[in-house]
């Protein structure tokens, strides 16, 4: 059995080919929730329910997916430049400690500045904690890899710092949680009665901001260029240190937003719990979407509402919501799969 690359990939395999993957997944973890001893089928029935039955679940998945949605363009911008990007756990938590400063009372602006300024000041934190690690990768060829998954335990632990000690809202009742943000920074509810707020919009807006950037301009024609082959790239005149420098404030700025969102339009203040694990989902969620960043949209609702879906239905039929760990990595590497099989043919002697 050989591979060897395809000519063309029809246009129908490359959109199929994914959608294949994830029913496969399915069926396959069927057999998980089978052992366990509930029904599939109404478990399944379950699952979609708490993910997308109701208002208020719809509410609760896109209140899930948009930290996802930006997370995921973090990983897919840097991951396009080859900028291994691990530490969007930590830039999320940054841009969540910078609205945390400036948004509970050090600045009061009207609502239509004072909210643009904290997505500012948040990517702007998440920018440079995540140059630390380009600088050194640029100048000192160290591994991007190492230092930004490092960098994600020196932000928590400085969150927790300040959480238990200066920055404790001594109105908490003993919790270790910052003060709250001023009216003035919160984000506008989207729907009455659920928490599904404006930051929704503002990361489709990132989304399609992204698209552009990528497809559209020199910036992203360099991003890719560096990302496919730096020694072609540096023929043409490319600049590697000045992209890669340039693609880390970016891919930084927008995982830092992600923290904003949560601060400032899910809880509205900040506690170190935060984040179940955005930064680190965003790469399976960057991955599952092929680094495209429109269809990071749909990928971030697919796994947003896995995992909603997985409480309802962990509480209906008594199956573990794990399930939901396991449906997103199977995704995660049957998908990849069939993305490699869209390019390369199998070949049999």
């Amino acid at each position: 059995m050989l591979l060897e690359p395809r000519k063309h990939t029809p246009l129908w395999m490359t959109i199929s080919a994914p959608i294949i993957a994830v029913v496969i997944v399915l069926i396959l973890c069927g057999g998980l929730i089978a052992w366990a001893g509930a029904p599939l089928l109404d478990s399944y029935i379950a699952l979609f329910v708490g993910a997308f039955g109701s208002k208020f679940a719809l509410a609760e998945t896109f209140v899930r997916a948009t930290p996802l949605i930006l997370t995921g363009l973090a990983a897919a911008v840097a991951f396009r430049a080859k900028l291994w990007n691990i530490g969007g756990e930590g830039q999320l938590y940054m841009g969540a400690l910078a609205t945390t400063y400036f948004g509970t009372g050090l600045i009061t602006l009207p609502p239509a500045l004072m909210i643009p300024f904290l997505f500012i000041v948040g990517a702007i934190a998440g920018g440079l904690l995540l140059l630390v690690p380009a600088l050194l990768k640029t100048r000192l060829k160290v591994d991007e890899v190492v230092t930004t998954l490092l960098l994600n335990f020196v932000v928590l632990l400085l969150a927790n710092y300040l959480l238990f000690g200066p920055w404790k809202d001594p109105l908490a009742m003993g919790w270790p949680q910052g003060a709250p943000v001023i009216d003035e920074g919160i984000l506008p509810n989207l729907v009455a009665k659920t928490r599904l707020h404006a930051g929704l919009i503002f990361s489709l807006v990132a989304a399609l901001f992204i698209w552009l950037l990528m497809t559209k301009t020199k910036w992203g024609l360099e991003i890719r260029a560096v990302g496919n082959n730096q020694d072609a790239a540096r023929f043409a005149g490319i600049s590697i240190n000045k992209t890669i420098i340039r693609t880390a404030l970016i891919s930084g700025g927008l995982a830092a937003c992600a923290g904003v969102t949560e601060v400032a339009g899910t809880k509205e203040y900040l506690t170190l719990d935060i984040s179940p694990g955005f930064g680190y989902t965003g790469i399976a969620v960057a991955m599952l979407a092929g680094l495209n960043p429109l269809a990071v949209i749909i990928s971030a609702l697919f796994i947003a509402g896995i995992f909603n879906g997985a409480d309802s239905m962990s509480r209906a039929m008594d199956v573990s919501n794990y399930i939901a760990d396991v449906i997103t990595a199977a995704s995660l590497l049957l998908v990849m799969l069939s993305v490699m099989l869209t390019r390369m043919r199998i070949r049999w002697n």
